[in-house]
C-alpha cells in the first residue's frame, strides 16, 4: 500500500503541533485547567491563517500547496455531554456532531451534498485565551473554482472559547 505525501505531511504537521513542547510549555495543572475550560465551552470563534491544499496530478501523484489563509469558523450551542453543536457560517446553520477525548474537542459536519468538515480544538493555548486548532475540509470537485473548496484542505489556527 502506498502512503500519499499529502496525508503524511498532514499527519506530521499535526504531530508537530500537538507533541512538541514549546518554550514555556504548560504544567500539568495548567493542562487540567485548559481541559476543564474546553469541556465547559458553549461557543467557539476560530480563525485560521495557514492553509494546505492537496490535489492529484498526472500519473497518480499528489501535490500540496501551502498558503496564507483567512478562514473563520464559529460554533454555538455546544453541548459536549449530548455531543451536539451548531456551525455558524455564511451558508446557514448546520448540525454538528461533537466528541471530547483527552484534551481534544472534535466537531464533525457531514454536508448533505457529500463533503465532510472536521475541526479539532486542542487543550493547548497559542496565547492566553486562544486554543490551538485545525480545520479540514474533505471535498473534491472536477472543476477548481477560486474562492470555493474544490480540493482537500487543512487549516491551522486558533479558537477563542465562550460560555
Amino acid at each position: 500500500m502506498r502512503v500519499l505525501p499529502l496525508f503524511t505531511f498532514a499527519a506530521g504537521l499535526l504531530l508537530a503541533i500537538t507533541c512538541v513542547a514549546p518554550v514555556g510549555a504548560q504544567t500539568a495543572a495548567q493542562s487540567l485547567a485548559l481541559e476543564k475550560k474546553l469541556l465547559a465551552v458553549k461557543t467557539l470563534k476560530c480563525k485560521f491563517s495557514t492553509m494546505a491544499t492537496g490535489d492529484w496530478v498526472e500519473g497518480g501523484k499528489t501535490k500540496l500547496t501551502v498558503a496564507p489563509a483567512k478562514v473563520d469558523v464559529a460554533f454555538s450551542s455546544i453541548d459536549v455531554d449530548e455531543g451536539t453543536a451548531e456551525a455558524d457560517g455564511g451558508y446557514g446553520t448546520a448540525f454538528i456532531s461533537v466528541k471530547y477525548a483527552h484534551g481534544y474537542l472534535h466537531f464533525m459536519q457531514i454536508n448533505e451534498s457529500g463533503p465532510l468538515y472536521l475541526t479539532t480544538v486542542f487543550a493547548t493555548e497559542t496565547t492566553p485565551g486562544h486554543f490551538k486548532a485545525v480545520h479540514t475540509r474533505h471535498e473534491w470537485t472536477a472543476a477548481s473554482i477560486p474562492g470555493f473548496t474544490s480540493r482537500p484542505e487543512m487549516y491551522i489556527g486558533e479558537c477563542v472559547a465562550g460560555t
